[in-house]
């Protein structure tokens, strides 16, 4: 049996009629070269297979050109406009990318890194908060990649970490209540596990201390960050009969939640009560009342996060690894000052 030879960049120039280097600028750079010429390229690549070979090369370089973003839940109403200035920073680059969404399923994580095993992808994304199932473990399951989390930092890991500064903005989100006059506020969002929700109720904390206010144990509710979440902590402090002037939430789905219940209970928001969001996504000027809240500047995390891991794919040593950025006080109708007894 014969063996057919490989083709080579000279075999694709030789029957385009053209130079080796304009064969390269055609794959690589095509809107660099003439349509005519391109297309003579593109068919003479066809004809002797040749992008099969340039592939073979590319994954021995171990360079793809790709960047995987794994999330837990595109759906998110965070992730678009993350995404969106992730996209367009690794554009620029030259970089494209590639979304996995695990909806927090440990073997779909474990399959997407095959995208690193394959050398389809040069590094990492991390939306989900912790390090990928199946990478650290073992070397023979996958090679650990440059990687960034974004959004919610990676636990007792040297992950850089690009996001809001979630301490500071809750901070300023209950001074802000404060100022409009609460003295007994509520925080719904506790929880044990997830980074982003201790580092607000931190900040909740401290300015209430700021402010010489004692902590009531009693109006701190636990909060996956879920609107139903949202809803059964309000219903949870009227059966316990502990009440606040104001609530302030871990983000704006669990405040809207908050605002569903209140409503149901024909309270006039924000008269009765005040409601509090982080994160400012699209429904928060919609809902009645309109929401007051944090607004995340998503567009540029994303940005900054490519940004870094690029860094990284070059071999620079980054200049830190936190890149923490404020959030911005967006100021509705569900605020004002208490007037209940």
């Amino acid at each position: 049996m014969q063996h057919q030879k490989l083709a080579t960049i000279e075999d694709v120039a030789a029957i385009a009629g053209v130079s080796i280097a304009t064969v390269s600028r055609a794959i690589n750079e095509p809107t660099k070269v003439a349509d005519a010429t391109r297309r003579r390229v593109t068919e003479a690549v066809a004809k002797t297979g040749y992008t099969t070979n340039a592939m073979a090369r590319s994954l021995r370089m171990r360079r793809s050109n790709m960047i995987l973003i794994l999330a837990p839940d595109v759906g998110d109403p965070n992730f678009s406009n993350i995404l969106v200035g992730l996209e367009t920073e690794a554009s620029k680059r030259g970089y494209g990318v590639l979304i996995g969404n695990t909806q927090n399923d440990p073997e779909r994580e474990t399959d997407y890194l095959r995208f690193i095993n394959s050398n389809q992808a040069d590094g990492l994304i991390l939306f989900t908060g912790h390090l990928p199932y199946g990478i650290g473990a073992d070397d023979s399951v996958v090679r650990l990649p440059p990687m960034v989390a974004v959004n919610e930092p990676v636990s007792n890991s040297d992950v850089p970490f690009v996001g809001v500064d979630n301490f500071e903005g809750a901070r300023i989100a209950a001074e802000h209540l404060i100022a409009q006059g609460h003295r007994r506020i509520a925080f719904i969002g506790h929880s044990t596990s997830k980074a982003v929700n201790n580092l607000r109720e931190q900040g909740y904390r401290a300015a209430l201390s700021g402010a010489g206010l004692t902590i009531d144990p009693r109006l701190i509710l636990d909060g996956d960050g879920t609107t139903e979440a949202g809803r059964a902590a309000t219903e949870h402090m009227f059966v316990r009969d502990v009440l606040p002037t104001a609530f302030l939430c871990v983000n704006d789905a669990t405040a809207l939640g908050v605002i569903i219940s209140l409503s149901a209970r024909k309270y006039d928001l924000p008269r009765d009560f005040s409601v509090m969001g982080f994160d400012d996504i699209s429904f928060a000027s919609f809902v009645t009342p309109a929401l007051t809240t944090m607004k995340q500047p998503r567009l540029k995390i994303g940005e900054e996060a490519m940004d870094l891991l690029l860094a990284l794919l070059a071999g620079e040593t980054p200049a830190k690894k936190e890149v923490l950025l404020r959030s911005e006080l967006i100021v509705r109708n569900s605020v004002s000052g208490p007037s209940r007894k």
